[in-house]
C-alpha cells in the first residue's frame, strides 16, 4: 500500500506501560522538510504516590516515507538541554517500520526487526475542530 507522506506532518503522541511498569510517553514532531524531533519521557507511577519523571531524552534527525515503509535516522540527542551528535556508525540510530495504518488521526507502525507495534495519535492544536 502507498501512503500519503503529508499525513505524517505535524505533532503526534503515544503512551504505554513498559515491562517494568513504567509509563513511557513519546511526542513526535514530523516536519515537511524531512526533519524530526522525538521526545521520550519515562515516568515512575506508584499507587498512592505522585508520579516521578525518571528520564527525559530528545532525538533529532531525519525521517521519510516510501510506500508503506517509514524510516528514521537519529543524528543528535538532547540530554539536559545539551545537544550531542549521535554516532552515525551505530546501527541503533537507524530504524525502519512497516506502516499498518495512517490517516489524519492515527499512525500505527511495526518495527521491521523487532516486530514491536506502536500506535500514535495526532495532536490537534485547533480545539473544537476534529
Amino acid at each position: 500500500m502507498i501512503y500519503d507522506r503529508e499525513l505524517l506532518f505535524g505533532r503526534w503522541f503515544r503512551e504505554e506501560i513498559n515491562n517494568e511498569n513504567r509509563k513511557i510517553i513519546e511526542y513526535a514532531q514530523l516536519s515537511a522538510d524531512g526533519s524530526f524531533e522525538f521526545s521520550f519521557v519515562t515516568i515512575e507511577t506508584k499507587s498512592g504516590k505522585p508520579d516521578r519523571i525518571l528520564e527525559q531524552v530528545a532525538e533529532l534527525g531525519d525521517w521519510g516515507l516510501v510506500a508503506d515503509i517509514h524510516f528514521t535516522i537519529t543524528k543528535n540527542e538532547m540530554i539536559d538541554e545539551q545537544v550531542y551528535a549521535a554516532d552515525l556508525n551505530d546501527s541503533n540510530n537507524y530504524h525502519a517500520y512497516k506502516v499498518l495504518q495512517l490517516n489524519h488521526h492515527t499512525f500505527e507502525y511495526q518495527h521491521v526487526d523487532s516486530k514491536e507495534v506502536f500506535v500514535m495519535r495526532k495532536i490537534n492544536d485547533n480545539v473544537g475542530h476534529c
